[in-house]
């Protein structure tokens, strides 16, 4: 006769890049159930509104989550110009839009690292991360951040990329993606890493709408949502498809993550390509007085801001819905059934982000 057991999972885990705790109900080997509990990096940032003015506000926006920084404050930006009508350079929304793809190849490539470390190909993660440490020396060289890039304003951008550092910018992804398809080719061949992907934590795709999956978690399970086909930034002028898969399990999620780095580069030299001239900011008068939905694809999935303002320079309200909060309900129907041994597998197939998802 099998008992069941209750194993605390987290917050501090050797596995485990953020701070999530989940309470296991176990039956031998096997997790029955999954209890989970946040809170622990509760900043109050949201608060800050009564603080902050909105122009200030983005500095607050930038910080919810050190890897998507810069989506964040693209998407305060893009709720706050809604509201008051403000019309972006179109070179700014080009620039904002290779910023953003930036941001994706270096999370993705992070959580290629972190994916291998998860199951021990120790050498597969210094490697995923030392073609990230390249994308992020772009990233300094052309906003003067690393992690969070301070380039995106309410108008537009602070700063613009000269036309020769962008045909630099050209060549450098040539030569990075001969060396993320190197490792692209491990993850998807060979044997150790299929056999601890390949068909473990499988989500249908009748579960993962059902459940409001958003991102890679939902694509893998065959649902060709994503918000850059609402043409948001310069995306409406670039050629794409969402990229799916259809097994719905952790291998899947896996390659439409490996796949999304390199439309990434694809849509970055679009984007080069057709960058127009012209100034990258606008001046910014008035106050916002309205209320606005801005939703975007952050590289964990779908992020939605909700901004209200007041007439005044303070906000009324700052509301953000985070992907990884979004893909919580899926994480747990994953880990019922699933062995032990799987679990921090499973929750890392959704990219957590506990920052994001607390603030």
């Amino acid at each position: 006769m099998s008992r069941r057991t209750i194993i605390p999972f987290g917050p501090q885990h050797p596995v485990l890049p953020e701070p999530i705790h989940l309470d296991l109900v176990m039956e031998d080997e096997k997790v029955v159930e999954a209890i989970p509990s946040i809170g622990f990096v509760h900043r109050g940032l949201e608060k800050l509104v009564e603080k902050k003015d909105f122009i200030e506000y983005i500095y607050v926006a930038e910080r919810i989550c050190g890897i998507c920084s810069f989506m964040h404050g693209m998407g305060y930006s893009q709720a706050i110009e809604q509201i008051m009508n403000i019309e972006v350079p179109e070179r700014a929304v080009f620039l904002r839009t290779i910023w953003a793809e930036f941001s994706r190849l270096h999370s993705h490539l992070l959580w290629l690292g972190l994916l291998a470390d998860a199951f021990g190909f120790e050498n597969l993660f210094m490697n995923c991360w030392r073609v990230r440490e390249k994308i992020l020396d772009i990233i300094e060289e052309t906003t003067g951040g690393r992690v969070i890039f301070g380039s995106c304003k309410v108008g537009g951008v602070r700063k613009d990329i000269d036309p020769v550092t962008l045909k630099r910018i050209d060549k450098l992804l040539a030569e990075l993606e001969k060396e993320i398809k190197d490792i692209s080719n491990v993850f998807m061949n060979e044997y150790t890493v299929k056999r601890r992907l390949v068909g473990v934590g499988v989500l249908s795709k009748e579960d993962a709408h059902v459940l409001g999956a958003v991102g890679p978690m939902m694509r893998a399970s065959g649902i060709a949502q994503d918000m850059r086909n609402l043409g948001y930034g310069a995306y409406s002028k670039l050629e794409f498809e969402p990229i799916t898969r259809t097994n719905g399990d952790s291998y899947d999620r896996c390659a439409v993550r490996i796949d999304e780095l390199f439309q990434s580069i694809s849509l970055i030299r679009q984007a080069v390509d057709k960058i127009p001239e012209g100034p990258v900011d606008v001046k910014v008068t008035g106050n916002p007085d309205g209320e606005y939905f801005a939703r975007l694809e952050q590289p964990r999935g779908e992020v939605v801001y909700y901004i209200k303002g007041n007439g005044t320079k303070f906000l009324d309200r700052v509301r953000v819905r985070t992907p990884t909060f979004a893909n919580v309900p899926a994480l747990l129907k994953l880990l019922q059934g699933c062995d032990f041994a799987d679990v921090p597998i499973l929750i890392l197939t959704i990219d957590p982000c506990i920052s994001c998802t607390e603030r």
